[in-house]
């Protein structure tokens, strides 16, 4: 965090405290994205950003880095990290491009689609699955009011590309 947090004024924080309420539906939010990201660790043996790199690459096949970061709207560095524990693991495939040698063009192996297989869903996540389902309107508020929460926070908005279920580098 960029900004120093003041400490608020101690509060009584009973049932009927908004803050109090609001803290308590961000702590079931983060929560349930934890207990879909411990079980697709369990479960995949991945980490829930790699699942759904993979998950990607599978569904548009011989995709190239950058199409993937948009995909995922990442930075490239990030889809270019995500993708080598899945290259290294054998779980993905790359070809360079006949046209352009700079150019990979990607696809699921064999082992992957077996991991994907045993994966549970969705693969983007609990998180972007239940924002995808909200209308418009619902989703223009919800971003207006936590933006007030991101500038009390003072939080390095860089951070809003990196994926929740990024494994740690």
């Amino acid at each position: 965090m960029s900004k120093t947090l003041v400490k608020p004024q101690a509060r009584n924080a009973t049932r009927n405290d908004p803050a109090a309420e609001a803290l308590r539906r961000f702590r079931l939010i983060f929560n349930a994205v934890k207990t879909h990201f411990r079980e697709v660790e369990k479960k995949a043996g991945l980490a829930g950003a790699q699942l759904w790199a993979l998950s990607v690459v599978r569904g548009t096949p011989g995709i190239g880095v950058s199409e993937l970061a948009s995909e995922m709207d990442v930075h490239q560095s990030t889809a270019s990290n995500l993708l080598k524990s899945l290259v290294t693991g054998g779980l993905v495939e790359v070809e360079r491009s006949s046209t352009d040698r700079r150019a990979l063009a990607l696809r699921v192996s064999p082992a992957g689609l077996k991991v994907l297989k045993r994966a549970p869903g969705p693969f983007s996540g609990v998180l972007p699955e239940a924002l995808a389902s909200l209308d418009t309107p619902a989703l223009i508020r919800l971003n207006r009011d936590l933006d007030k929460v991101i500038q009390a926070l003072g939080v390095d908005k860089r951070a809003a590309n990196i994926p929740l279920g990024q494994p740690d580098t």
